[in-house]
């Protein structure tokens, strides 16, 4: 199967890397990059094709990548709003 040949992907999995590309699309990605990213998404949750002879051929999904972005913007704004160590030691001596 060549590398851009998307036939042993189903309906689903087509329109799932629709709307993470339209997502990727309106937060300013470029075209391109945003196709790129919305199938690999789609890969690493399904584990490639589900069809017959496709890599994810009665494998169970995996949530991990749809989770992924809401733990990473809110680990920034933790460590953003809690400050430095030191800032942290000089409000508690004071």
């Amino acid at each position: 199967m060549l590398r851009s040949d998307k036939g042993k992907y189903t309906d689903k999995q087509e329109r799932k890397a629709e709307h993470i590309e339209e997502s990727y699309g309106k937060r300013g990605v470029p075209e391109k990059e945003a196709t790129r990213r919305a199938w690999a998404t789609v890969n690493k949750i399904h584990k490639g094709g589900e069809k017959k002879g496709g890599g994810g051929f009665g494998k169970k999904e995996d949530h991990s990548p749809m989770r992924r972005g809401g733990k990473r913007s809110q680990a920034r704004k933790r460590a953003h709003s809690t400050g430095s160590s030191s800032n942290r030691k000089s409000q508690a001596s004071s």
